[in-house]
């Protein structure tokens, strides 16, 4: 059992997941960092200021309904899907380049040119 668990874990693709899992982690970090401490103060600066607030989880509506943290990972959620979008963007396109890059495999035999092949073989 140890043997068969031990193949799995080793498999590429499993490998390949844990490695995108813990870059997505820290990758998630930088975004929301980028959020907290960059994008809002600017973008959000004046609404805050006009509603006498320091931060964006301070919004509050009814006494308890915290809207600013769903607008921060509202605005989180819109930045990492772009940014994934531009990079799966990129790497179709610096595939599509690779695949005209490459000439097609020559053609090899077809089932029916090999059976004749046999066949006339077979005659002599």
């Amino acid at each position: 059992m140890f043997k068969e668990f031990k193949e799995f874990a080793m498999k590429g693709n499993v490998i390949d997941l844990a490695i995108g899992v813990v870059i997505g982690a820290a990758f998630g970090k930088i975004v929301n960092s980028l959020i907290e401490d960059v994008i809002t103060p600017i973008l959000l600066k004046p609404a805050l200021n006009a509603a006498h607030l320091t931060n964006l989880s301070e919004l509050t509506a009814f006494g308890s309904v915290k809207y600013g943290v769903f607008l921060s990972a509202v605005i989180n959620f819109i930045i990492v899907a772009f940014v994934l979008f531009m990079v799966i963007k990129g790497l179709n396109a610096a595939k599509k380049k690779q695949d005209a890059a490459t000439p097609p495999a020559p053609a090899g035999p077809t089932q029916e040119q090999l059976l004749a092949e046999i066949r006339d073989l077979l005659k002599k």
